[in-house]
């Protein structure tokens, strides 16, 4: 997968035919915590609360170009990918079939109904939702989503592009891993642009896929996906995004919920941002490299905000949620 820089610019006229672009800001308050200079991509700002939503905007202009007579998508979800779909398809005048795993997110399953999802749970987990939603895409004749394609990525790597358009001489980002969108995003963008920035990517402890995938050389799966940070609680990592962030990303390191919820508490108190879980994993890879990182100029992907209430209030109280 490549894209030009030009492919990116059209992909954000696209995207701004329906949004904003998301801000970018270099916070004192997270300088004088890390020692660096840090600027905060506010991905938890779009129509959705989360970088999705790009990805969402291409792929439903592409699939009804490319496919006219298609009446409707399916696919599988934690939140944030089927809000972007539903909310695309359905202006779209599509149906769209959204399976996301039994127990998951309250408030992002009822997002994805108010944003006109047909939602049904199924499964364990995330990878099971996936094989099902596929399964029920050619027994009803829909076009199956998948969580990794070219139209979805090349929305998504236009937040890459505003980032790196206003802060040009990052020395380092930090991006959440989940199936690998938003990595291979910053990964493309940056080098379209020709820029020297390091990716560093971050997947949960419980959720190492893409880490083990990275150390071994080959796509490694995972038996089990347990962390409260759902958009990282993936089994099963996408062949075609490890082929990209394997080659293009500087490391992988991995973070505990415990990390993740101190970075959550962080946004609050510091900048007063809501993050989600993989919303705050950037920054909690910075918090463990801080000292690595002191003096640098260095970016981190703020991916979403759509963490549950209670959650949230367990996290305040100094809390880890349990899963």
């Amino acid at each position: 997968m490549h894209f030009t820089a030009d492919d990116l610019r059209r992909a954000a006229d696209l995207v701004y035919s329906q949004m904003d672009p998301t801000p970018q800001y270099a916070w004192p308050q997270l300088a004088d915590r890390l020692g660096c200079e840090v600027w905060v991509k506010h991905e938890n700002h779009t129509p959705i609360g989360a970088f999705k939503v790009r990805g969402g905007i291409t792929f439903i202009d592409w699939l009804t170009r490319t496919h006219p007579d298609m009446r409707g998508i399916c696919t599988a979800t934690r939140g944030n990918h089927g809000q972007s779909q539903a909310r695309a398809a359905t202006a779209a005048g599509l149906r769209a079939v959204i399976y996301a795993p039994h127990g998951n997110s309250v408030e992002k399953n009822a997002a994805m109904r108010a944003f006109g999802a047909e939602l049904i749970e199924f499964g364990e987990d995330f990878d099971t939702a996936r094989i099902e939603a596929v399964r029920v895409a050619e027994e009803q004749g829909l076009a199956v989503v998948p969580p990794f394609h070219a139209e979805l990525v090349r929305g998504v790597a236009t937040y890459a592009l505003e980032l790196f358009d206003a802060a040009p001489d990052l020395d380092a980002v930090y991006v959440p891993i989940g199936c690998g969108s938003g990595i291979c995003g910053t990964i493309l963008a940056r080098d379209a642009l020709g820029l020297k920035t390091e990716v560093i990517g971050v997947v949960s402890a419980g959720a190492q896929c893409a880490k083990l995938s990275v150390e071994a050389g080959r796509p490694v799966e995972t038996n089990s996906a347990r962390t409260f940070a759902d958009g990282m609680a993936v089994r099963v990592p996408v062949k075609e995004a490890f082929d990209i962030y394997s080659r293009g990303a500087s490391r992988i390191v991995s973070v505990t919920d415990a990390e993740v919820a101190e970075a959550i508490r962080a946004y609050y108190t510091d900048i007063h941002n809501l993050a989600e879980g993989a919303g705050a994993a950037a920054l909690a890879a910075l918090m463990q490299d801080r000292a690595a990182m002191a003096g640098r100029k260095v970016g981190v992907i703020l991916s979403g905000g759509n963490i549950d209430a209670g959650w949230f209030a367990d996290v305040l109280r100094g809390g880890v949620p349990e899963v």
